[in-house]
């Protein structure tokens, strides 16, 4: 798989806070790309994130219920862009992609979710699309290793995703625990790992996984009732930061 190696020259510590988002508030985190532009990232629920970068808005795994949560994506900003890394009903949400689409939005994911959907640009894992002047995307491995978990994310099904935005370089990992091929990741600049076991990983494995793939943020998601509170304090002499935001 092709790597892009760019020049890592923005502020992470921006700033972080609570944002407004439809009629709910959610946990936001601002950075600065290379260029000087901000990007936001907006902790949804579960697995599912909002990004907003220079007036363009992208959506990772959306879904309008988990638990008790609610999200009415009527009322967001239509995406410009929507990523789906699964099938898995914590993942793939036809309603909630549909409320978020408008004529030119950009569905991007597996051949699984596109078949579902009947429609979708379709990555398998080592894909790499330059989408635009801004935005490259490559698809990478998302998969269980644990034995008697296999079969919840079998190998060459799924994908994470690495999106370039602006010369910044954002890995989000989808459902998977630490796979050898997170070796050939580099430069990350903020990752989302997934962090909860029987279907992610625990978090001694996604201490491994940071300490491979050695992002300057990392953000522990999809954790449900996972205890992640003691992953800055392992990570923290590593030069990773660790920001934990509530999903659920």
């Amino acid at each position: 798989m092709k790597r892009i190696l760019l020049p890592i020259i923005f502020g992470l510590l921006t700033s972080c806070g609570q944002t407004k988002a439809s009629d709910n508030t959610y946990e936001t985190d601002t950075f600065v790309t290379p260029s000087g532009k901000t990007i936001r990232f907006y902790a949804l629920t579960h697995a599912s994130l909002r990004i907003e970068f220079d007036g363009k808005e992208i959506e990772i795994d959306p879904v309008s219920k988990y638990n008790n949560q609610v999200i009415d994506y009527k009322a967001f900003p239509k995406a410009d862009f929507i990523f789906v890394t699964h099938e898995h009903f914590d993942h793939l949400d036809s309603n909630a992609i549909a409320a978020l689409s408008k004529e030119g939005t950009q569905l991007i994911t597996n051949q699984r979710c596109a078949n579902i959907l009947g429609y979708g640009t379709v990555m398998k894992n080592g894909d790499k699309i330059v989408v635009n002047e801004w935005l490259t995307v490559e698809a990478v491995p998302a998969y269980n290793i644990t034995e008697g978990h296999l079969q919840f994310h079998p190998r060459g099904r799924d994908n994470g995703f690495i999106l370039t935005i602006d010369g910044m370089r954002i890995y989000i990992a989808g459902d998977t625990e630490d796979i050898p091929e997170m070796t050939d990741i580099k430069d990350i600049d903020i990752a989302f790992l997934p962090c909860n076991q029987p279907y992610t990983m625990t978090p001694e494995q996604c201490i491994r996984a940071a300490r491979i793939i050695h992002p300057k943020v990392l953000f522990p998601y999809h954790y449900g009732k996972t205890d992640v509170s003691g992953l800055s304090a392992k990570l923290q002499k590593e030069g990773i930061e660790v920001r934990i935001r509530h999903y659920e």
